[in-house]
């Protein structure tokens, strides 16, 4: 067992060899703290020394969140789920691509100048956004975080720029309601009934562009989430799988930076839907945390409950993405919020699992948003 000896502050000159010292039992190991090293603060939150900016972003949708309250947030709204290719495979694969564009040719940013992309969705092998961003000669990530795939990205793009191995990174992620419901439900031709748990899952994608450089909005903390399961089975009913993991991780977020949900403007979730809202709010007061001034989820704001028999609400990793990309970074950019916390909800569980009667485990990423350091 070798023993930690000590730690150079910063504005110490950089040690020589000479300096580090061996003996039988102990390395005198010199490490220094500047700003290239990330920082944890708590069990287990991310407080970024030099918080990233968010350049711009971008997203683009389909033609039912166009019919929704939020369309003209958003940078392109399509006229059907096929978008003039020959499967929703293909159209989903189309939609990551093009809105990644959008979000360079915004923030004026060429290709070659990112560093690293992080994306992901929810298909097989992730598909989507693999054969979408094939072209793109940006050194990828696959990730897959379920639907927290998007701030999963964030977290780990704003950890690599913070980190001193990227100057740009992008983080995006892609749904389709077509293509989800073939793989994780039914095939629409079935005409399958859906519960009122049921949610819908959000066509489109939504990407953000990150850089060392700029003025904010800044990602100050990432706090990454851990996998929570409380037993629900029920594939139409996810809301309720993923609210525990939810409140996990704002209780952390809460424990580890001090801060009180007071503190922003908005606190934000993924796409728990109406029922998983209402979950949350409750388990956050039995915790000591009252947030119903100034939370909402992604999934109540992208469709009208009323007009667009949506059921539940919005689901799937583009309901997050698309939401934040449109809607909230309009609203940061525009002074009219300052400090949003950002946590994305994923069910970490595909149709094999389901058929097996496995449960739903959870999980939840958040990041902390900030207009001004």
């Amino acid at each position: 067992m070798w023993d930690y000896k000590s730690v150079i502050p910063l504005g110490t000159p950089t040690p020589t060899t000479s300096d580090i010292k061996f003996n039988t039992n102990v390395i005198e190991i010199y490490i220094i703290k500047g700003d290239d090293f990330l920082q944890k603060i708590g069990s287990q939150t991310i407080k970024f020394d030099n918080p990233p900016t968010i350049l711009d972003t971008a997203c683009i949708v389909g033609p039912k969140e166009a019919d929704g309250p939020l369309a003209k947030y958003f940078d392109q709204c399509l006229d059907d789920e096929f978008w003039g290719e020959k499967s929703w495979e293909k159209a989903e694969s189309k939609i990551i691509k093009e809105t990644v564009n959008t979000a360079l040719t915004k923030s004026k940013l060429a290709s070659d100048t990112i560093d690293f992309c992080f994306a992901g969705d929810l298909l097989n092998q992730c598909i989507s956004s693999s054969f979408g961003l094939r072209y793109s000669n940006i050194p990828f990530f696959g990730i897959f975080g379920a639907c927290s795939t998007y701030v999963e990205g964030m977290g780990m793009a704003a950890s690599f720029i913070d980190g001193g191995a990227a100057t740009n990174a992008l983080c995006a992620a892609s749904s389709h309601f077509c293509s989800a419901e073939k793989q994780f439900r039914f095939p629409l031709e079935l005409g399958n009934q859906r519960p009122p748990t049921a949610q819908w899952t959000v066509t489109g994608a939504g990407c953000a562009i990150l850089s060392k450089n700029g003025n904010g909005p800044f990602v100050t903390h990432f706090t990454p989430g851990k996998i929570v399961d409380m037993g629900i089975k029920d594939a139409n009913n996810m809301g309720a799988a993923m609210a525990p993991a939810a409140l996990d991780t704002l209780l952390t977020h809460f424990k580890d930076t001090g801060r009180k949900p007071s503190y922003y403007d908005l606190i934000l979730t993924g796409d728990l839907g109406h029922i998983g809202k209402e979950i949350m709010k409750d388990l956050s007061q039995k915790n000591g945390y009252n947030i119903n001034a100034n939370y909402n989820d992604c999934g109540v704001l992208i469709f009208d409950k009323e007009n667009q028999d949506t059921h539940s609400g919005g689901s799937g990793c583009a309901c997050c993405g698309s939401v934040f990309s449109g809607y909230v970074f309009n609203k940061l950019r525009n002074k009219e919020i300052n400090k949003v916390l950002l946590i994305a909800t994923g069910a970490l569980t595909n149709s094999t699992t389901n058929q097996q009667g496995e449960s739903i485990p959870g999980i939840a990423h958040a990041v902390s948003i900030e207009n001004t350091l």
